[in-house]
């Protein structure tokens, strides 16, 4: 028996940030078939958990199109060509919030979205001591609103299925292990 391998990867669509693709794949029994790959361009982004002095946590809600509805989340976006994740983490936080911090940030978690059929990946950061500093910096398709929550708010929303998104209820629970084990 042998081991499921990629023969063939063929562009179907090329679009702005992502391209789908058509691989043939050959199975272990030796049977052909035809699966998806989706390749991010950029390779992914950054999400960031941003904690106020008093250890609420910073949230942006904002309508998303793919689902048609709107989603309350934790900032993150894409990198800009070839980036730091880091860099994009501390971007996004003060171009969807208006916030800041001066201590550095601290990786909590690399998550790969959908490893089935997608090369995206999402580098997790903790913002600690988040103040104020700004406006938003919006781009001209965004408008989020800012949301303030207790970390135990933000675990019931997880438990009872409001927060769905991702990169959020990751980043959200890799916050509280990560207060477990360093308080």
């Amino acid at each position: 028996m042998g081991h499921l391998k990629r023969l063939e990867r063929i562009l179907k669509y090329s679009g702005t940030i992502l391209d789908f693709y058509e691989d043939v794949v050959e199975l272990p029994n030796g049977e052909k078939q035809k699966w998806d790959y989706v390749f991010h361009k950029r390779g992914g982004g950054a999400c960031i958990v941003p904690v106020l002095e008093d250890g609420r946590i910073l949230m942006v809600r904002q309508f998303r199109p793919a689902i048609d509805r709107q989603t309350l989340e934790l900032p993150a976006g894409a990198k800009d060509d070839s980036e730091a994740t880091m860099m994009t983490a501390g971007r996004e936080l003060q171009e969807e919030t208006g916030y800041a911090t001066d201590k550095p940030l601290i990786r909590l978690a690399s998550i790969r979205s959908a490893v089935a059929y997608c090369n995206e990946v999402t580098d997790i950061y903790l913002a600690q001591d988040v103040h104020h500093i700004s406006e938003q910096e919006l781009d001209e398709a965004e408008e989020i609103r800012i949301e303030i929550h207790t970390l135990e708010e933000l675990l019931t929303m997880i438990s009872d299925g409001t927060l769905q998104d991702g990169k959020t209820v990751t980043g959200i629970l890799a916050y509280a292990a990560y207060r477990t084990v360093n308080q």
